[in-house]
């Protein structure tokens, strides 16, 4: 199959999906652009912020987009390339692209507030109390993952004591690049600078970052920068968004842009014949298709990690319900056109390197996911020029640093949004933090809030987040599931259609139970046979403890999508 093909196949079904349903969509929840969104009723400089509609879009997209497009498309690829390309077309717009711009909407008309408090008060809030402790322990795993990676990625030594010049790169780039933020972010924010003129100039200072990088590499072993991590992290989360988050996110997007159309003109150019199965089988050695290409291609069709973001930073920067539609939806179609191009790029790579032996038995590559990406595009570069050694090496490099930033940006979001979740813990439904005057006072506080996610977070990252993270997949497509229920909880309290989000979010309740279920099996096969360490029996537990959680949920909130029950505060 041309790789040609199969990309403007997918993006031109991705574009009439959100001219069409995205349009549909809108009118049935009868979104109102002359209601003020909770950036402007509720302003307080610091997380209710209003943003030029480009800025939160680049905030939005860097922060859902992370590395989950790339790793998803490329670990299910052994199913074949019709199965994965299926589930990133219809999953995005009809489960995904739906489920974040539900979630979007659903917050700015709670105040901004979290899928926890929407639970809370359409549900009720014994379900919106588990919801978070669930949510918030997802965000913790989140949160160590990804500072593990992100060390990695800057680690200066390999395990010989020798330098790595590419880490010590990327390191320097990502540091220059935070500094360069918060300067954007006061000349937009606080001298009302024109955005175009900003962004022309950033985009310039930014190269300016990448040059300095490759020339002046700073090299640091990895435990170093996990303490660095931490203290940025909790920084970047209790500082106003206009000075880091927003500057931030909406110049790293650039470098996912440019990264996306440097793959879209290699896949021009060279147009490979993707020599990957069409479609391998419903099971494939032992890897079942249900559920199991539902959770390994999660961000490119449907993540709940999406939801948290959407009804956690984005809705309370969101300047016009209008931009719901671009921000929430058009986002999501965006991020699976990146899965298009990383399906791609693994098939092109199957193409020359199938038969060497550099295929594991399941199909996996014995290369990193990020690695696959970066090597699949960088090679189809090789076609406009990019041909020398050193040509490819800067490309792949690039590539590298771009996966790097979003994983980033995923990273300080994901602490923010454990800030939030905590504080909301404590809230009873409709109240904020202004509200509370006992005891609570210490524990809605932002600063201790986002001390005990950093803490919590950054230990597992130096502990044993390996151990869980297998369980990510399961937990992250429940976590999607719960959000469906809970906008559709919501609509039909207010009267209007909820019926789309019925059928997904039975599926993907029914993707995660059935995970959950053979994951438990495994392991206590695994535990039977006495070969099983630490991380099998906590794997077992936990997947029990998701599975009676998602039954729990769904027999709260039955009554009130298919009974007369109402929410606590439907009549509000």
């Amino acid at each position: 199959m041309s790789a040609l093909v199969i990309l403007l196949a997918g993006i031109a079904c991705l574009a009439i999906g959100y001219v069409t349903y995205g349009a549909w969509l809108t009118k049935q929840w009868g979104v109102d652009n002359s209601k003020p969104t909770p950036a402007h009723t509720m302003q307080d400089g610091v997380d209710y912020v209003p943003a030029k509609t480009p800025v939160l879009f680049g905030h939005h997209f860097s922060s859902i987009a992370g590395a989950g497009p790339i790793n998803g498309p490329i670990q299910a690829a052994f199913f074949g390339w019709l199965p994965c390309l299926l589930w990133i077309v219809i999953g995005g717009i009809f489960f995904g692209a739906m489920h974040d711009y539900g979630a979007l909407f659903a917050s700015i008309r709670h105040k901004g507030a979290s899928i926890g408090e929407v639970i809370a008060q359409n549900i009720s809030n014994r379900a919106k109390k588990l919801f978070i402790i669930y949510a918030y322990l997802t965000l913790l795993l989140v949160i160590a993952a990804f500072a593990s990676i992100v060390a990695g990625t800057f680690n200066g030594f390999d395990k010989t004591g020798a330098e790595i010049a590419a880490n010590g790169s990327t390191a320097t780039i990502s540091i220059a690049f935070i500094l360069m933020a918060i300067v954007f972010g006061f000349c937009v924010y606080r001298k009302n600078m024109p955005l175009s003129i900003c962004t022309v100039i950033g985009i310039l200072v930014l190269v300016g970052c990448i040059v300095l990088g490759l020339n002046c590499p700073i090299f640091l072993p990895g435990s170093t920068w996990m303490y660095i991590i931490a203290v940025y992290i909790f920084i970047a989360s209790v500082t106003p968004v206009w000075i880091l988050l927003q500057p931030r996110d909406y110049l790293s997007s650039f470098l996912l842009y440019g990264m996306m159309i440097a793959a879209i003109v290699g896949i021009f150019s060279a147009n490979p014949t993707i020599a990957l199965p069409t479609f391998v089988g419903f099971e494939v050695n032992g890897q079942f298709l249900f559920p199991v290409l539902f959770v390994t291609i999660a961000c490119g069709a449907i993540s709940g990690f999406h939801s948290l973001i959407a009804s956690g930073t984005t809705s309370k920067q969101l300047n016009y319900e209008r931009d719901a539609k671009v921000i929430g939806y058009g986002g999501m179609l965006v991020e699976c056109a990146l899965a298009i191009v990383s399906l791609i790029a693994v098939g092109y790579i199957y193409s020359s390197t199938g038969a060497d032996g550099n295929m594991l038995g399941n199909g996996a590559f014995k290369m990193p996911p990020t690695a696959v990406f970066a090597s699949g595009i960088s090679k189809m570069l090789a076609s406009v020029g990019f041909s020398s050694p050193e040509a490819q090496k800067t490309a792949y490099g690039l590539l590298i640093l771009a996966v790097s930033a979003f994983c980033l940006t995923s990273l300080d979001t994901g602490t923010r949004l454990a800030r939030y979740l905590f504080v909301e813990f404590w809230l009873k439904p409709g109240e904020t933090p202004a509200d509370v005057k006992d005891w609570r006072q210490i524990l809605v506080n932002k600063y201790v809030g986002t001390a005990i996610a950093v803490v919590l977070g950054i230990s597992f990252g130096m502990g044993g987040w390996a151990k869980v993270w297998p369980l990510f997949g399961a937990s992250n497509q429940l976590l999607a599931g719960l959000a469906l229920l809970a906008v559709a909880a919501w609509l039909k309290g207010t009267g209007r259609n909820h019926k789309m989000f019925v059928f997904p979010m039975c599926f993907m309740l029914l993707v995660t139970l059935s995970s959950l279920a053979l994951t438990f099996k495994q392991k206590i096969m695994a535990i039977s046979g006495g070969a099983a360490d630490s991380g099998v029996y906590i794997q077992a537990v936990l997947a029990t403890v998701l599975f009676v959680l998602a039954l729990f949920l769904i027999r709260e909130a039955w009554p009130v999508l298919f009974g007369d029950k109402k929410g606590p505060g439907a009549a509000k």
